[in-house]
């Protein structure tokens, strides 16, 4: 590779860095941690009928979680769908944390996971993924979309 790409491509990687790193602090002063935010319902619209989808029958995603979860199965407005909410029963302290989050450790940042792929298996099922490897050749730039599209699963957002 010519020295004039790599360095191109360690200051597209150094750009995206630099402005992730402001978003995530103007996203930290615009909204602090909430001590509540362990408490909130996670929710997504489900293209179902609400009577086709059961508590006690939840795809293996949110199955997994057992009793540690609550559930709430209610019919979107507008007939719409279906609304599958769900929160943790028990939290841990630093949940929604900005460092746990941007750590990984968010618990919540799973639930969302599962709670995402327990959606896609109802409505289509299954999940899907991107191929793998992306591009034959790997970049500084193309590691760091890898990084932030595996964060984004817990997040939400890319």
């Amino acid at each position: 590779m010519p020295l004039w790409k790599f360095w191109k491509s360690l200051a597209v990687a150094a750009a995206g860095v630099t402005a992730g790193a402001v978003v995530v602090m103007r996203r930290s002063e615009a909204r602090p941690d909430d001590p509540a935010a362990g408490d909130r319902w996670l929710t997504v619209t489900i293209n179902r009928a609400p009577g086709d989808i059961q508590p006690e029958k939840l795809p293996p995603p949110l199955r997994e979680y057992g009793d540690r979860i609550e559930t709430r199965i209610t019919p979107a407005p507008g007939d719409r769908g279906t609304e599958l909410a769900v929160r943790l029963k028990e939290s841990q302290d630093v949940a929604g944390s900005l460092p746990a989050r941007l750590a990984g450790q968010d618990e919540r940042q799973d639930l969302r996971r599962a709670l995402r792929e327990a959606k896609a298996l109802l409505e289509t099922g299954e999940v899907m993924r991107p191929d793998t490897p992306p591009t034959t050749h790997e970049t500084p730039g193309g590691k760091l979309v890898g990084l932030l599209s595996r964060r984004a699963g817990g997040e939400g957002v890319l």
